[in-house]
């Protein structure tokens, strides 16, 4: 809002919104002493400031939502059913700025999106419950259009400043996690999600953050999260998110060519576990089966292989896609029979609508059918070649300094754990939520790569700067 229309606009929306409350106040005074009808008002208002930073502040409330909406505390209610009113709000109001700006193009990967929507919709019309399905095919559209809208917006020409927010936030978000576990409260509802959010998200964006040149005091505050990210990634037990942790951030360091740093990490749990076996032997062995238990064989039989607890969920799987071959059982549905119909939920997904698939890529494949993959396909196939084109840029300039490095290491992080995981495409998760933001987002930053001028995006129009924001644009 830089012109003078808009600003009027909105001061004549407000002075509206203004009377109208007078009128409700003169007319439905019982209205202002409802607990749930102030704590209404406050959210809209709350919104309406947020809509007006929209380039600035609303990305950060967008996640912030749909992470309450996942977590095990009282107020999760609201975010429930408010993500979805920030998420429609997001897209719509990214859309009109995007239109009203004309600098950000579509790309074939915006087009490989919509014709993902479009298959879910051909899947979901064929369904055994269509308005469910429907409705995830549509909260999925708004997930991609904000994310070829707002998201960008959230980034372009920001870049300092967004990486830098991204960066705090990762702190924080680790520091409250470590907080309410110290006190006993496991506030990330499961082992599996609290690995998948340190080893997708946390880990590989705090290591990220240990590699560039800054301050040694603010080096040493993200060695010491990302350590306590690495912890509870570990101590969740999840394969999934170990797995995703220990590959993205080896990668990064080997795409970098941080061998040293490399070495140094896979030395010191060297170390740990020589001087562990040296001193408590018997406790060092006790600890290694237990592990190998819990973490290889899922408390399984070592006989019964790596992968027992996976191949019941796949087998069942592909039979619902040879009984679904074509069109599938509807996008982000499963054929479970005919459901009474209190028991589908409103607002979230319950178990008598899907089930797990142990695999996001199998779970796509039974939702919408053979025929209705290969956009889907195409999508992500796609989002890998930005991936490796990163890496490949980063590979030959040794530099971790730009906005698509970050980016692109979240994004694999995300690739490999879905890969057991059945969130990629569910619009109400808040890890699917972030990841295609991110994709989104390193599409338009890979397009620059070849621009004499990349280094320049993170240098701020004002002379003064942050040493933090320095760090993110060295030499300069």
């Amino acid at each position: 809002m830089n012109d003078r229309t808009p600003k009027m606009i909105a001061v004549a929306a407000m002075a509206a919104g203004v009377l109208v409350l007078l009128l409700v106040a003169t007319t439905r005074p019982e209205y202002f002493t409802s607990q749930r009808y102030l704590m209404g008002l406050l959210a809209a208002e709350c919104l309406i400031a947020v809509v007006w930073l929209y380039k600035w502040a609303f990305f950060p409330v967008f996640i912030a939502t749909f992470l309450l909406a996942g977590l095990d505390l009282p107020i999760a209610s609201a975010g429930t059913i408010g993500r979805w009113l920030v998420l429609g709000l997001g897209a719509v109001v990214g859309t009109v700025i995007m239109l009203k700006e004309r600098r950000h193009r579509l790309s074939s990967f915006h087009a490989l999106a919509l014709f993902s929507v479009l298959a879910g919709m051909v899947s979901a019309a064929v369904s055994r419950y269509t308005l469910q399905s429907s409705m995830k095919v549509l909260s999925l559209f708004l997930l991609f259009l904000y994310g070829a809208t707002g998201a960008r917006l959230a980034v372009s020409g920001r870049e300092n400043r967004f990486f830098l927010g991204l960066l705090t936030g990762c702190e924080i978000f680790v520091a409250v996690i470590a907080a309410f576990y110290l006190s006993g409260k496991e506030i990330m509802g499961n082992p599996n999600s609290l690995g998948a959010v340190m080893g997708v998200v946390a880990a590989p964006i705090l290591l990220w953050g240990t590699l560039l040149k800054q301050e040694a005091f603010a080096h040493r505050r993200r060695v010491f999260f990302f350590a306590v990210a690495m912890y509870f990634t570990f101590s969740s037990q999840a394969r999934a998110a170990l797995l995703a942790a220990m590959v993205s951030c080896g990668l990064l360091c080997l795409v970098l060519r941080k061998y040293g740093l490399l070495a140094q990490g896979l030395g010191i749990i060297a170390i740990v576990a020589t001087c562990t076996a040296i001193v408590r032997p018997d406790a060092f062995s006790n600890m290694i089966s237990s592990t190998t238990s819990a973490v290889v064989y899922k408390g399984k039989d070592s006989g019964e292989g790596i992968m027992f607890s996976r191949e019941s969920p796949w087998q069942e799987t592909i039979e619902v896609i040879r009984d679904h071959v074509w069109f599938g059982t509807g996008f982000g549905t499963s054929d479970k029979g005919d459901v009474d119909r209190a028991q589908l939920g409103r607002f979230a997904s319950t178990s008598a609508l899907s089930a797990e698939h142990g695999s996001g890529y199998l779970a796509i494949v039974s939702w919408v059918g053979v025929l209705g993959v290969l956009p889907f396909l195409l999508l992500l196939g796609a989002l890998l070649g930005k991936v490796i084109q990163t890496f490949m840029w980063a590979f030959r300039t040794r530099d971790p300094s730009y906005a698509a490095v970050p980016l692109a290491i979240v994004v694999l992080a995300g690739l490999i754990h879905t890969g057991f995981e059945d969130w990629l495409f569910a619009p109400g998760y808040y890890l699917c939520v972030f990841f295609w933001c991110m994709a989104f987002m390193l599409v338009d930053q890979v397009s620059t790569l070849g621009q004499p001028d990349w280094r320049s995006m993170f240098i701020l129009r004002n002379r003064m700067m942050h040493p933090d924001l320095r760090a993110v644009a060295p030499n300069r």
